[in-house]
């Protein structure tokens, strides 16, 4: 993708990692319940507050790769990243994330 000035790339990259944040939050949580965990128990995995894990699920939380590899590692769960070209359709207009789209991006799987 061209670039027309950095206001603009600063700006698609901004939307881009917001809503990369939300697929791995909805993926997170998705896998929270499909273990019927609450945000309680994820705390105690990772060995922090409540507050803090309502901090990485609101999507707002600036999520790095290392704090997502400490939740997969907490929880026994391996995270996977995977860069693919998007259809003619995502081309067009990036459409809201749900949760089953969260799924393909960021694939949560057991051990």
């Amino acid at each position: 993708m061209a670039w027309r000035n950095s206001a603009e790339q600063g700006r698609a990259a901004e939307l881009a990692g917001a809503r990369l944040a939300r697929q791995a939050t909805a993926s997170l949580a998705g896998l929270l319940a499909e273990r019927g965990m609450t945000r309680k128990d994820l705390a105690d995995c990772l060995g922090v507050s409540p507050g803090r894990v309502s901090q990485i699920l609101s999507g707002d939380e600036n999520l790095t790769l290392r704090s997502l590899a400490a939740v997969a590692e907490s929880l026994d769960a391996r995270v996977e990243i995977s860069f693919y070209d998007p259809s003619p359709a995502e081309r067009q207009e990036p459409p809201e994330t749900t949760e089953a789209d969260a799924t393909r991006s960021f694939v949560a799987t057991y051990r």
